[in-house]
């Protein structure tokens, strides 16, 4: 595999990890927006722009869109998040210039209002079905909670005001502001020529206007809390816990996914040999998630509502134990020979590669290749997992409840 970069005259980066011994090709848009760059007036904005990408540019019509990623059968789709929204497809190598010229077309959608009127409906519709999900409107509140004054407690899909609020003309305000060349990395990734690459850049995204976007990335310092949500007819009470852990730009990001491994994974872990195991619990996860300039730990439980209690204490002495004497070096051992497989295994298809080529490098300006990844992994320590711990320990900053329980006792 080679690695090559560029950046076009109008600030677009572009960047490819070629390998001729695959069969496919996968090519991404990074956009470095979400609905952290958002304000309370456009509150879900981003989500709703990424779903109008679909409809279509002056040259092509949404028919168009899915007629053409049929024709060269397209593996394709797009995401928004709180930090960025990522259009991606994967294609046979040979039909990489339709599905480039097709994305770069529709990155600059016509926006159109009638288009615009009709999928408003499709996202509230959308906000509804999450709303009707527990974990879902634990996640949510877990975020506005944990994140309050932040911009990355601002909901990704908006509420129904925000979105019914919203107007054609913010969007297309929006777009004009943030899907500037500079503020978007063009990654590729598989079995295709780095020149022809450079080629369908400059053919079809040379013309978008040059620009960047700041953001403030300061570190959140929740102040935390609880907050339960009572619905009397769910079965089971879903938790959801967050505390403060390494950003995208720490070096100590590297030993918080190994925790977050040996703690909380979804096998072999302690909370699953502790919880989920016995049947104490339906879930019991801990998960790792790094942001620009911020990042958290967030625990999930899923059990009966009168195990709650029980499994919340179970949980936090494990934490505590954890805080206090660390890792032993079996439990790291196993931790960095399951992250290393999920990093090779994701590796042997572009598609698995492409999310990592384009992630590191609109965190960090940086290339890793998997030896990269699977000697960083080799290189951590019990110290360093020490020293993770000793700034970043486990914990439940803010709590949210969403199921039968009206409140929850013993948790502040």
């Amino acid at each position: 595999m080679k690695f090559h970069q560029t950046k076009l005259a109008n600030g677009l980066t572009v960047i490819a990890e070629l390998n001729p011994a695959v069969h496919s090709a996968a090519l991404g848009f990074f956009v470095r927006t979400g609905s952290r760059d958002e304000t309370a007036a456009v509150s879900g904005v981003s989500h709703f722009l990424e779903h109008m990408v679909f409809k279509g540019s002056e040259k092509y019509s949404a028919d168009d869109v899915n007629r053409i990623f049929d024709e060269v059968g397209a593996k394709y789709n797009a995401a928004t998040a709180e930090e960025g929204t990522l259009f991606y497809g994967a294609v046979l190598p040979e039909y990489l210039p339709q599905a480039f010229d097709l994305f770069a077309n529709i990155l600059r959608p016509s926006l159109r209002q009638a288009d615009f009127d009709m999928e408003k409906n499709v996202i509230l519709e959308e906000i509804g079905m999450y709303d009707d999900q527990p974990s879902f409107t634990a996640y949510e509140n877990l975020m506005q909670a944990h994140f309050a004054g932040h911009p990355l407690g601002q909901s990704v899909l908006g509420t129904k005001e925000s979105i019914t609020a919203l107007t054609c003309e913010q969007m297309r305000e929006y777009h004009h502001n943030r899907y500037l060349a500079g503020n978007v990395v063009l990654a590729v990734a598989g079995n295709t020529d780095w020149s022809q690459i450079v080629a369908l850049a400059e053919q079809h995204c040379a013309h978008w206007p040059a620009g960047t976007c700041s953001r403030a990335t300061h570190e959140a310092k929740p102040a935390g809390g609880l907050k339960v949500i009572a619905r009397p007819k769910s079965q089971q009470e879903h938790i959801m816990q967050m505390t403060p852990a390494p950003s995208a730009q720490n070096r100590l990001r590297y030993a918080a996914e190994i925790l977050s491994v040996i703690v909380g994974d979804s096998s072999g872990s302690r909370l699953f040999w502790e919880l989920v195991d016995p049947g104490l619990a339906e879930a019991a996860d801990l998960d790792f998630t790094e942001y620009d300039g911020s990042g958290s730990y967030m625990t999930y439980l899923s059990s009966e509502p009168e195990a709650i209690a029980e499994n919340l204490a179970r949980i936090h002495a494990i934490y505590a134990e954890v805080n206090r004497d660390g890792i032993r070096e079996d439990e790291l051992e196993m931790a960095k020979n399951k992250v290393s497989s999920r990093v090779v295994l994701r590796s042997e298809r572009p598609m698995g590669r492409l999310s990592s080529l384009g992630g590191n490098w609109i965190y960090r300006e940086e290339y890793h290749s998997v030896a990269d990844d699977l000697a960083m992994l080799r290189g951590i320590t019990s110290r360093d997992v020490r020293e993770l711990l000793d700034v970043y320990p486990l914990g439940a900053t803010t709590t949210v409840a969403v199921g039968p329980l009206e409140s929850l006792s013993g948790v502040s």
